[in-house]
């Protein structure tokens, strides 16, 4: 049975072999798979998960999984998971990066922009 997801947080769910897991491009959790494989910029860990490089895949499905057994999802993971294993992470992922262009056309409109963390005295 598929675990609930949040969609609006930008869960994804995914089967792995018997495996129901639900994944979140968080971003602590994609800096993990990124140090996992050593990846230089976004655009690489980006193109490394939707690659469906096997490296990538079983680190995606360890660091990205919020719920279920990720480990015991690596174990039974075989290539029949990798086509599913690549739509759930370009899910997961889309769903921060439109997040990104609405900021971006909300700025172009006017609406004031952050650009950096605000300072701990901005914060009251």
């Amino acid at each position: 049975m598929t675990p609930a997801t949040n969609g609006a947080r930008g869960e994804v769910p995914l089967r792995v072999g018997s495996v129901d897991l639900v994944i979140a491009a968080e971003m602590g959790r994609l800096a993990a798979v990124s140090t996992a494989l050593d990846c230089k910029s976004f655009g690489d860990l980006y193109q490394r998960l939707l690659g469906v490089e096997v490296a990538a895949t079983m680190a995606g499905i360890q660091h990205l999984a919020i719920k279920g057994d990720g480990a015991r999802a690596v174990m039974e993971l075989t290539l029949s998971d990798f086509p599913a294993c690549a739509k759930a992470f370009a899910a997961a992922l889309s769903h921060h990066l439109k997040d990104a262009e609405g900021k971006a056309e909300a700025d172009e409109e006017g609406a004031p922009a952050m650009t950096t963390s605000p300072s701990p005295s901005a914060t009251g």
